[in-house]
């Protein structure tokens, strides 16, 4: 295995190389500090061998100062000015020798014009955090709220993460099952019995459940730096934080409140073993990005960063200077100006590169197509830049094709054949049709069958959609069938935050019940959504906890709530075994059978690659048949999905097979042909005469073998 000083080795001639032509020696001294013009294209600060580089980049400031403090302290030791002759164009760049990158944290002073109706917000008494640094100062310890007088600070990052022989596992987007989580959530609760909970660490020491359960990918709530207490409220005496973290205050640094431990210089060091880790186990990790705003806010919000470098270039702004808000959170980032669009590149390519991140889901991401006015664009630069950029020629791209100010893509967001969407429409529809809409029948076997009348496989390919009934925003699984409406009270607005398009059924009695039936009901629902979930053309995504019915007692807008209603009861497991048992075998189902997911080959016995029985909306009971090659293409492989959302029992015939040929009951939420849902390994029973009678609100799979 390659040794953590080899990589340093091989990092410090990388370096080196670049800087060919250049005599390492000062040419001047400032504040005390040896210096001399750094490397113009590299930005942020960077140790080299004899000191640090220093690049930061503004259009409109007049001059930049770098500040350097003791660790902690809010005070700098030296402030170095860039003399005018380090400065490039629009960029400044200085390499400060014998600094040790242990010794201090740094930050910027930009001076320049103050007018405010043209967007420009010069201060030169503005302490400024880099806006391409690799870790962030005074955000370690959850939940303790900065002094308004502390400023954010950044460190320089030592990068030697010794990531031996690790590969990303490139699964196929159609193999995927995704497994959305919030880090702190998942093992926050005293129930995870991990030993540090809430951490990276702690997500890591839950790795084997994830290889049990059999997902192959999760995708991380926000992880790069976000201040958690900028909102902070106390409703009824509960503290309320910003939980979910879509406020980003650094795109660059991970959030060092997710550490178990102190990481000063190595921050990222417990994220790197985390997703090493999940690669090592054939789990990929996916990180959900939030390039539509910042932390920064509206006019009345804070100016920390991309404000004092160049608050005109970095956010949308009406013509007198206010601040266009399609994200619902203040701001909007100018995503397709050429910086931000360079910027937000180098990002993902950094996370990419030293992280080996395998996917980014980007929320609202069609605030990522607006033109700098905020009007849709056709032809978006910065997506079409992501979609064939050769660093990120591997990783996966998963749009949330809509945004707070009405604009929905959902299959038709500019794609080039790269990106993915999560389909939003395959949420709704079968929701609706899930809990028993009627006249649905045809609109759910699109959605079962892949959406291809949304996304058009000549222009989208195979793997467009992302299939979710839940996810982070919204209700959890159990709740869906627990709750007719939203109960946010807990969040202080009166429950009038969140959705009121819930599209869910409480199965007659709202909320928790010792009603037996209901309690069964509830059950058998659950089952239902993952059987069709893992039976459904496109890649399945579904809400960590939902195996074994984690409930947020009704809430379906726990951004604020970092305590029960958001953190996992691991508890539920052992009190819903069955669900995750369920789950667990649906998945591998999925995994056995190549095809539900792609065309495999041609069936001998002259089924389609898709057949749906009786595709009416009024249908009673939708069957879906996928038939081809096997795994092993040595024979036929032909499966049934049967959904009876209907109140009474329905019967159906399963189509004739050829002699020597059976329809075999591979899983039964209903439980009349499987006592508990799932059968034994080879005691699946034979259905006679193909004849089906299936149980009110049941979902059925048949195998032919």
């Amino acid at each position: 295995m390659e040794k953590p000083a080899d990589n340093k080795i091989e990092k410090e001639n990388v370096i080196m190389s670049s800087m060919r032509g250049i005599h390492m020696v000062p040419m001047d001294t400032i504040g005390g500090f040896e210096v001399r013009p750094g490397i113009y294209e590299m930005n942020g600060a960077t140790a080299i061998p004899c000191g640090v580089n220093f690049t930061v980049y503004s259009n409109g400031a007049t001059s930049c100062e770098l500040l350097l403090f003791r660790k902690l302290e809010e005070e700098p030791f030296a402030v170095l000015k860039f003399p005018d002759n380090y400065r490039i164009g629009k960029v400044y760049s200085m390499i400060v020798f014998g600094i040790h990158i242990e010794d201090f944290e740094y930050a910027y002073r930009m001076d320049g014009p103050y007018e405010p109706r043209k967007g420009l917000l010069f201060d030169k008494n503005n302490y400024l955090l880099d806006i391409y640094a690799k870790a962030v100062t005074g955000q370690r310890i959850w939940g303790v709220k900065k002094d308004d007088k502390i400023c954010y600070k950044a460190r320089v990052v030592k990068d030697d993460f010794d990531w031996g022989k690790s590969k990303n596992p490139l699964i196929p987007m159609e193999d995927l099952i995704i497994y959305e989580m919030h880090v702190r959530g998942f093992s926050r609760h005293e129930s995870s019995g991990v030993k540090y909970p809430g951490t990276f660490e702690g997500l890591r020491e839950k790795i084997h459940y994830l290889k049990e359960l059999g997902v192959n990918a999760v995708e991380l709530m926000p992880v790069f730096e976000f201040d958690e207490m900028m909102d902070y409220r106390e409703v009824d005496g509960k503290p309320l934080l910003n939980y979910w973290g879509y406020n980003t205050v650094s795109f660059f640094a991970p959030n060092t409140s997710y550490t178990a431990n102190v990481e000063y210089n190595h921050e990222g060091t417990e994220l790197k073993k985390l997703i090493k880790e999940l690669n090592d186990n054939g789990i990929e990790c996916f990180l959900d990005v939030v390039f539509n705003h910042t932390a920064e806010g509206n006019e009345i919000g804070p100016s920390f960063s991309f404000k004092g470098f160049d608050n005109n270039i970095y956010y949308m702004l009406t013509p007198d200077g206010y601040y266009y808000n399609f994200s619902g959170c203040g701001n909007t980032l100018n995503c397709n100006h050429p910086i931000v669009q360079q910027m937000i590149i180098e990002c993902l390519r950094y996370w990419t590169t030293a992280y080996h991140v395998d996917g980014f889901r980007f929320d609202l991401a069609t605030i990522l197509g607006r033109n700098e006015d905020g009007s849709p664009m056709n032809n978006p630069p910065l997506l079409k830049s992501l979609a064939f950029d050769p660093i990120l020629g591997n990783v996966k791209l998963i749009a949330e094709a809509w945004d707070a100010g009405g604009l929905y893509q959902v299959g038709n967001f500019p794609a080039w054949h790269r990106w993915a969407e999560w389909n939003g429409k395959y949420r709704d529809d079968l929701r609706n049709f899930l809990k028993g809409d009627y006249g649905l029948g045809g609109v759910a076997a699109n959605r079962i069958t892949g959406s291809k009348d949304i996304y058009n496989p000549e222009n989208r390919g195979n793997n467009a959609s992302v299939n979710f009934i839940t996810c982070h925003d919204g209700f959890t699984l159990w709740d869906m069938y627990s709750y007719n409406s939203k109960h946010n009270e807990a969040n202080g607005w009166d429950n009038t935050d969140g959705s009121n398009d819930n599209r869910s059924w409480n199965c007659g009695i709202e909320g928790e019940t010792d009603d037996r039936e209901v309690l069964k009901l509830r059950n058998r629902l659950v089952k239902n959504a993952a059987a069709v979930l893992m039976m459904s053309r496109g890649t399945p995504m579904f809400l960590a906890g939902d195996e074994f019915c984690n409930t947020q007692f009704g809430n379906n807008n726990a951004y604020c709530q970092d305590n029960e209603i958001s953190w996992l009861d691991w508890n539920r497991l052992q009190k819903h075994e069955d669900v995750f048992q369920f789950f667990k075998y649906m998945i591998q189902f999925r995994k056995e059978h190549d095809i539900i997911r792609k065309f495999s080959g041609s069936c001998s016995l002259g089924f389609p690659e898709i057949q749906v029985m009786e595709p009416r909306d009024d249908c009673k009971v939708l069957r879906v048949i996928y038939a081809g090659r096997n795994r092993e293409n040595t024979g036929d492989d032909i499966i049934c999905l049967a959904v009876n959302v209907f109140w009474e029992e329905q019967e159906f015939t399963l189509p004739v097979l050829g002699l020597g040929l059976n329809w075999y009951v591979m899983a039964d939420t209903g439980m009349r042909y499987i006592e508990n849902t799932i059968p034994k390994p080879g005691k699946e029973p034979l259905v006679l005469d193909g004849r089906i009678q299936m149980i009110p609100r049941s979902v059925c799979v048949f195998k032919v073998k």
